[in-house]
């Protein structure tokens, strides 16, 4: 072997990993931002639109602990990936963390489902919002059966679709700001029960499409 051509490999360009590094910050950061916006929000409630404040009025203990578990979940879920166990990291964290990250999603996806279905902007809406918590709740309980069975692999893809279905609601919000931006007031409704369904289906479904391709790559090696 020459090990004068190892030597002289080109690594990833700087331009690249520059690029590749300001993506996964600005993403990060907008993540971030909408979780303790989420977390913030029971604290104030007089900034809300009038379909919010409704809710308030209706749940006012259940909407705040869906709003808090909600934000916290999309810092808990991501984090908890990241600390998964390898040959270079011990499963500890991975396991305190992932069982906050559980108790959370499971508090964030029952108290989904009487926020949808209170005073609902349209019923289409509040079916999209309840499916969503219905989600969560189903690749949590299938999360949690796999890696009792020790099967790590099916546990990781449930929590990777757990964390694309939890990205619907920094979607969510994305898509009602270019809706400000662009849209119009008469179709407002329609658009908002269209955004409750697509912001969480759109990644969930682009992961599962993700994780079968790579599955298949694996298989074929």
């Amino acid at each position: 072997m020459d090990i004068s051509r190892l030597k002289s490999a080109p690594d990833i360009p700087a331009p690249k990993r520059i690029l590749r590094g300001s993506i996964l910050t600005a993403i990060l950061g907008f993540v971030t931002i909408t979780a303790v916006k989420a977390i913030q929000s029971p604290w104030q409630v007089d900034d809300f639109p009038e379909a919010l404040a409704i809710k308030v009025e209706l749940l006012p203990t259940i909407f705040p602990l869906h709003m808090i578990s909600a934000g916290l979940a999309l810092l808990l879920i991501p984090l908890a990936i990241a600390l998964r166990p390898d040959a270079h990291r011990s499963p500890r964290w991975h396991r305190i963390v992932g069982r906050i990250a559980a108790f959370d999603v499971a508090i964030a996806g029952v108290t989904a489902l009487p926020v949808a279905l209170a005073a609902p902007v349209t019923r289409v809406s509040a079916a999209g919002f309840a499916a969503q918590g219905l989600t969560w709740l189903l690749l949590l309980a299938l999360g949690i059966r796999h890696i009792r069975a020790r099967r790590a692999a099916q546990h990781r893809v449930c929590m990777l679709l757990m964390a694309a279905t939890a990205s619907g609601a920094v979607f969510f919000r994305i898509y009602l700001a270019l809706w400000a931006i662009l849209g119009t007031e008469r179709y407002f409704e329609a658009f908002y029960a269209l955004d409750a369904w697509i912001a969480w289906l759109g990644p969930l479904s682009a992961t599962a499409v993700l994780l079968k391709q790579t599955g298949s790559r694996n298989a074929a090696a």
